[in-house]
């Protein structure tokens, strides 16, 4: 692979023993091949085509637009986090093998062309939408070798630090960072189906209406049964009308009050007899209308209680007594990772 062949130095005290080099056949990052078969059987090349537009001309399209995201992708997956490294990897066998066959000889793009591409060409209104799009319809590919006939979807935002005044950036007081605050939806595989990037000081469940009700229509046009779980970020009335309206089941935990606390009174005391070793876990379902909420819904309480340490009180509760309150349990809460 563009190197002079020559003959192994032969070692005379033991003729078992070879000398050779051939660096241009040396990789580390071998494991990556098998996510290139993996690429391949999902037909990301035929979807990259579909979903980006490439605005080069003529001599410019020197690399595929393929092999660029295929390099900038794949390099992240091996624990490259930048372009520093760019130039040595052109010249990995890896990287030149999993791009198309006119470069294994050549060598993969270098630092100059892989900077353009992500930070004028991917950066294009146009190619931001095709990005979303086509991370769907790969894990739209995989799903459909999954036969399940039920998906539970995951909402979640999370946490972006940034150092210096990057734009969109703002102070999250949960956090207390300066952050981005990007909102994620994934199914009970922990595939992520859709992301949005958000400023960091917005509430968690901002924007939850572009991500969840596409995704729910998406998921029953394939005639799957779909179930819902957030925390407690999410607990709306206007998610829970939405997931009512189309049929979702849901578990989403919701803040505890005094109202809530009055109906579960008899599982925050201390039961009779010789505590165990173990935590006393209690349960209690029932039915609890809000202020702000157009119907009643059904209410499961979760009460945790470690013996060990009782001794520490708050407000007359054990003080390491943990509440859970979910609003419309109708299947085992799982959350994905």
């Amino acid at each position: 692979m563009g190197e002079r062949q020559n003959q192994p130095f032969q070692l005379s005290f033991n003729v078992c023993l070879k000398v050779d080099f051939q660096g241009s056949r040396v990789t580390s990052d071998g494991g990556l091949l098998l996510i290139r078969e993996l690429d391949e059987r999902l037909g990301l090349e035929k979807l990259i085509e579909e979903q980006l537009n490439d605005s080069r001309q003529g001599l410019n399209k020197q690399f595929k637009l393929t092999d660029l995201l295929r390099q900038s992708v794949y390099s992240r997956l091996a624990g490259y986090e930048d372009l520093d490294d760019a130039e040595r990897l052109a010249a990995d066998p890896t990287f030149r093998l999993i791009s198309a066959q006119r470069i294994w000889d050549r060598g993969a793009a270098l630092t100059s062309t892989l900077h353009w591409f992500e930070t004028e060409l991917l950066t294009k209104e146009e190619n931001l939408i095709g990005l979303m799009a086509l991370n769907r319809e790969t894990l739209g590919q995989a799903e459909s070798w999954d036969g399940s006939s039920r998906v539970v979807l995951d909402m979640d935002s999370s946490e972006s630090p940034v150092h210096g005044e990057q734009e969109g950036s703002a102070y999250n007081g949960h956090f207390e960072s300066v952050c981005y605050h990007p909102l994620f939806l994934f199914n009970s595989h922990g595939d992520c189906l859709a992301a949005k990037m958000r400023s960091g000081n917005v509430h968690s469940a901002e924007d939850w209406d572009e991500l969840l009700p596409p995704e729910i229509k998406r998921q029953q046009a394939e005639g799957k049964e779909v179930a819902f779980q957030a925390d407690a970020a999410f607990a709306k009335p206007e998610i829970y009308e939405a997931l009512e309206e189309r049929g979702v089941k849901y578990a989403i935990r919701i803040p505890a009050n005094e109202n809530l606390e009055r109906e579960i009174a008899e599982l925050l005391v201390r039961p009779p007899g010789r505590p165990s070793q173990k935590p006393l876990v209690r349960y209690k379902s029932f039915w609890y209308q809000a202020g702000t909420w157009r119907q009643p819904r059904r209410i499961v309480a979760k009460v945790l209680v470690h013996w060990e340490r009782l001794w520490v009180y708050k407000d007359g509760y054990p003080g390491e007594l943990k509440m859970e309150i979910l609003a419309k349990v109708e299947f085992p809460a799982r959350r994905s990772t």
